[in-house]
């Protein structure tokens, strides 16, 4: 008959360094219960589209004095053509802005016609704050840069461009 040795942890040399039962040679290890492990808060993935991006840098650059509107007066136009069509594409607040999306960080260009008057070096500093500090702060995601065209200034003498109301 063999010999067989007693349950437990053997060192490389294959002796015994002490038994499972014995707690003086083996920390107690606690367990929760739980299934799935680790915080509920970290199982799983979370993506986000670039279209929600582009909807909080959207209107983030909005609330800045001195943006005027967003997108160029050729992408405002087919705008306000495609605003009247049902499911006519991108909503007005994604208007003038692209987003480039990570899992980590995304980029931006955004494209805003200003107020006559207003330096455009501050509106445009202005607009990076505020478009980083929402993205930044709604997302998770690090915004890596924030590209600014401005494609136009409003005169104040220039008629509005005021898409005609829907008639039902």
């Amino acid at each position: 008959m063999s010999e067989t040795a007693p349950r437990g942890r053997t060192d490389q040399a294959g002796g015994e360094s002490g038994s499972a039962e014995d707690p003086r040679t083996e920390p107690r290890r606690t367990t929760t219960s739980r299934r799935g492990g680790g915080d509920p808060g970290s199982r799983g993935r979370t993506t986000i589209a670039d279209g929600v991006v582009e909807k909080i840098a959207g209107m983030a650059a909005r609330e800045v004095v001195g943006v005027h509107a967003m997108g160029s007066g050729l992408s405002r136009t087919f705008g306000a053509v495609r605003d009247r069509v049902p499911g006519g594409g991108r909503s007005q607040v994604t208007r003038g802005v692209k987003a480039e999306v990570g899992e980590v960080q995304t980029a931006l260009d955004l494209e805003i016609v200003v107020d006559y008057g207003v330096p455009i070096t501050d509106v445009a500093r202005a607009v990076r704050e505020n478009v980083i500090a929402a993205v930044e702060r709604m997302t998770g995601l690090e915004v890596v840069e924030v590209n600014i065209a401005v494609s136009d200034v409003k005169l104040p003498e220039e008629e509005e461009e005021e898409p005609e109301p829907r008639i039902q």
